[in-house]
């Protein structure tokens, strides 16, 4: 299996960085969550003087068997769908990533659909859609694997062309319900817990969902390691998400969490390499019943709480503007001295 050799920031420039922050033209914290957010950057960066450049959003689809049991709202044909309305710009995370001046690369991970040749879509696609979990492993330790290399080896391809800051989408009907079977798995909190509405079902559609995912977990005769898991219960979009994020630590960069799905992702990279945290930016705490659980199991900090439950990466999208703020404080901001302000706290 692919090997990440990932090292948490070196924190011997903190103390020089939390100096330059405080020497601010302001009182000592009081731009609050941008401080924050600055610190871990100048961490993440090992730099007094951060800088962001060239964000890209890598949003991952694929198709999942688990959804032929009408755990979701969506029939499993709106993952090809949507696909053609993200190369047309006409998805959420397509107009916030033309506000905010981000990439957006579109990855077919293993769609049920077989798409022309397309430059504008890059093709990983490993099978057509996973096997569904409720009667056996999603994918094979083979397919786990390379789908944690593609995931991988694209964010290599972001970092070459200059991106430090990367965030990660998804698209697949019944992806909800892979994470929901991730986090009871991998934080122990109970099932019941973990399930939500996904993209709309009502309270017996709900039911009806946590009936066939407890039933999986039921049938499940596996040994709950973190790798079983993924490949167990995962979605092909999930894992390469997994690889990309683990890469993307590898080569520190700083990564925006998106929503539930993306938050499992990050879950099960954190147990696999527990110093990829440091490098992940949470974007928001969004709608889907379990996200607030699952952010308070990793005990992260949202920069957002705006009700969002889309996914494909908006959520991280949307928080861009106040890491972006938070730069050009540290960047921008006269210190008491250039600034001729006698500190005055």
């Amino acid at each position: 299996m692919t090997v990440f050799h990932i090292a948490s920031p070196d924190t011997g420039i903190a103390c020089k960085l939390q100096q330059k922050i405080d020497n601010l033209a302001k009182p000592e914290g009081s731009l609050g969550v941008l401080e924050t957010v600055a610190m871990q950057i100048g961490l993440i960066q090992q730099t007094l003087s951060p800088s962001l450049r060239k964000p890209v959003n890598i949003l991952f689809a694929a198709d999942h068997g688990i959804a032929d049991e009408n755990v979701s709202k969506s029939p499993k044909e709106v993952t090809r769908q949507m696909i053609f309305n993200f190369l047309d710009g006409g998805a959420g995370v397509c107009f916030l990533a033309r506000q905010h001046g981000f990439q957006l690369k579109v990855v077919d991970a293993g769609t049920d659909y077989d798409f022309m040749p397309d430059r504008r879509i890059i093709h990983r696609k490993i099978r057509k859609g996973t096997r569904n979990f409720l009667h056996e492993s999603a994918m094979t330790v083979s397919e786990m694997e390379l789908a944690l290399q593609y995931g991988a080896d694209i964010v290599t391809e972001c970092h070459q062309g200059g991106s430090n800051i990367i965030s990660f989408g998804e698209m697949g009907i019944g992806n909800t319900a892979a994470s929901s079977m991730w986090m009871t798995c991998l934080t122990g909190i109970p099932l019941a817990a973990c399930v939500g509405a996904g993209s709309g079902l009502d309270d017996e559609g709900v039911r009806h969902k946590r009936h066939i995912l407890q039933a999986a977990l039921d049938n499940y005769k596996g040994d709950r390691s973190v790798l079983n898991v993924m490949r167990y219960f995962g979605g092909y979009e999930m894992v390469m998400a997994t690889g990309g994020m683990l890469r993307a630590a590898e080569l520190k960069m700083t990564i925006l969490v998106d929503g539930f799905i993306m938050t499992n992702c990050v879950l099960a990279a954190s147990k696999l390499y527990p110093e990829i945290l440091p490098y992940c930016i949470y974007g928001h705490c969004g709608d889907e019943c379990g996200h607030r659980k699952l952010l308070e199991a990793l005990r992260a900090t949202p920069l957002l709480h705006l009700g969002l439950r889309l996914g494909e990466g908006t959520g991280a999208i949307c928080a861009y503007p106040i890491v972006s703020s938070a730069v050009r404080m540290i960047n921008e901001m006269h210190s008491f001295s250039k600034a001729s302000v006698t500190k005055y706290f």
